[in-house]
């Protein structure tokens, strides 16, 4: 029987390799106090929500839109085009006046990105919008309307409000608010995580473990399991912190207030979140493992693994910058980039309800995951392994001279 017939399957050698490393952590004294190491990061996830909120308020801001008479409609686009560059005034669009479009058809229109509608007369104006929104342009549309009225002659009318449940530019600023929240989120916890894979197989090097290993069974099944592994220990060290995070908001939860709903509704956007946050994890688990395999001392890992650092950076910011504008190049270049494709898909999860591409970006992640395994086994193959066996060669040489 060749050597080869006599391994293990890879799925069966790679689950050998999960279980062993899954309880060897999991019951080490150094994972309680790993558990506690989340508390060290509140800084950085106030600094992150900072500036998330940053981009929710770089988002295109909401537009009146005018549906006034012909002539009203001009008198009031002009008295705006006279005061914008003086006094602060909100966007604006002139919307035809027809019989059979109202204006809560025009707030739930989702292509535009209406937070209220102007209807009625110059002296008569009626504002349609959320009570938030139509309180807090209550002023500009007076002002605007008597300067638009007689040729600013007219006193400033008072405007009828008419409040809405929602609108479409209210939901879409939740919904931002959300992508961010789950973009942070997503980030801290896998920049908190992917060090494990590091460490893990750096020790394991050291001893020697991982060419018995690699000598018993195949390269790509140590690759897998241990990536696995670790995937399964932070699933352990989530399900904690979040136990903990929801007694803390069960109490609090008159402060924390209700909860932007994501497009997708909060049950599936859980079960995406987690399914994102594993493909995240184990992308840039594969990435970290290559470095592990190819580094010769620790000190070399270190050095090695922060261009790996500096990609995660780089990846939040390319997900949080590109989540203001679904569709734009830079978000279609977040969702096809591997590394950043689980960020941005989460985005989406939270500002659309489509759902078949979310069946494309997992499958797509899931190729890249078996790329990186593959590619990092291949290297350690060729220049761990022979570099070893090569040196060993040369050391046999060498006694047999002396000899």
């Amino acid at each position: 029987m060749s050597a080869d017939a006599s391994r293990l399957p890879l799925w069966r050698a790679a689950l050998v390799i999960a279980r062993r490393d899954f309880g060897a952590i999991l019951f080490s004294k150094a994972f309680l106090f790993f558990l506690l190491g989340p508390v060290f990061f509140a800084a950085i996830s106030f600094a992150a929500g900072a500036l998330g909120a940053k981009a929710v308020e770089s988002a295109a801001p909401p537009k009146l839109a005018v549906m006034l008479d012909d002539a009203g409609s001009s008198a009031f686009v002009a008295a705006h085009e006279r005061l914008k560059d003086s006094i602060s005034l909100p966007g604006i669009e002139r919307v035809p006046a027809t019989g059979d479009t109202a204006p809560t058809a025009l707030l739930g229109d989702g292509s535009r990105n209406f937070g209220a509608v102007l209807t009625g007369t110059l002296e008569r104006p009626e504002l349609t919008g959320t009570p938030e929104r139509i309180e807090s342009w209550r002023g500009e549309v007076a002002l605007l309307s008597a300067q638009a009225s007689s040729g600013g002659a007219a006193a400033m009318p008072e405007v009828a409000l008419k409040p809405t449940r929602s609108s479409v530019a209210n939901t879409r600023s939740s919904q931002t608010a959300t992508a961010t929240g789950a973009i942070t989120l997503l980030f801290l916890l896998t920049m908190l995580l992917a060090g494990m894979v590091l460490s893990n197989l750096v020790e394991e090097k050291a001893n020697k473990i991982i060419e018995i290993l690699a000598a018993a069974i195949p390269m790509d099944a140590v690759f897998y399991g241990k990536l696995f592994a670790m995937l399964a220990v932070s699933f352990v060290g989530i399900a904690v912190w979040g136990s903990i995070g929801a007694v803390i908001f069960a109490l609090g939860k008159s402060a924390f207030g209700p909860l932007p709903e994501p497009a997708v509704g909060w049950p599936l956007f859980t079960a995406l979140f987690v399914i994102y946050f594993a493909m995240a994890y184990l992308l840039i688990g594969s990435v970290f493992l290559t470095i592990g395999s190819m580094a010769p001392t620790v000190r070399d890992v270190q050095t090695l693994s922060m261009p790996a650092t500096i990609l995660q950076l780089a990846v939040f910011f390319l997900a949080t910058y590109s989540m203001s504008d679904p569709g734009s190049g830079p978000e279609i270049f977040a969702v096809l980039f591997p590394v950043s494709s689980p960020y941005a898909m989460v985005a989406r999860a939270a500002q659309s309800p489509v759902l078949w591409t979310h069946a494309l970006a997992l499958a797509w992640q899931i190729l890249w995951v078996a790329i990186f395994v593959k590619t990092g086994a291949t290297l350690f193959r060729r220049k761990v392994m022979k570099s070893g066996k090569a040196g060993g060669k040369r050391a046999k040489r060498r006694g047999l001279v002396r000899r």
